[in-house]
């Protein structure tokens, strides 16, 4: 699954990106489902979901996005309940089952946090 910030904001996303990953969990744990594999790109989320059966992939990602959209609005902020028009996620996502190929995403997910080790590492010599 991948999806982005609205107008994929690095700056704003930069700073969150510590904080969503026990949000992320917990919401899945909430719906019965395991993050297998994940990462928090700069700019859009990568993750490998074991969804289960009873919810369908729709539900599952319209309920980690809009419950981690209400999050990220009341801590930082300042908000103590969803306003209209007020969003974080962009509209859609990207899914596909993984099956016989899992491997191949999994590599691919930890290529992107090396990648991002990388670019961290870069920014101290800067």
């Amino acid at each position: 699954m991948v999806f982005i910030p609205k107008y994929r904001r690095k700056v704003l996303f930069e700073a969150l990106r510590k904080d969503l990953g026990a949000v992320f969990r917990e919401l899945a744990r909430q719906k019965e489902c395991r993050i297998e594999e994940g990462h928090l790109r700069p700019d859009h989320v990568h993750r490998l979901l074991s969804i289960a059966p009873q919810y369908s992939v729709a539900a599952v990602v319209g309920y980690l996005k809009g419950k981690s959209a209400i999050d990220i609005a009341r801590r930082y902020r300042g908000r103590s309940r969803n306003v209209w028009g007020e969003s974080f996620w962009a509209w859609g996502y990207f899914v596909s089952s993984v099956g016989r190929d899992e491997r191949k995403v999994r590599d691919y997910i930890g290529k992107q946090q090396q990648e991002d080790i990388g670019l961290d590492q870069l920014k101290l010599f800067k």
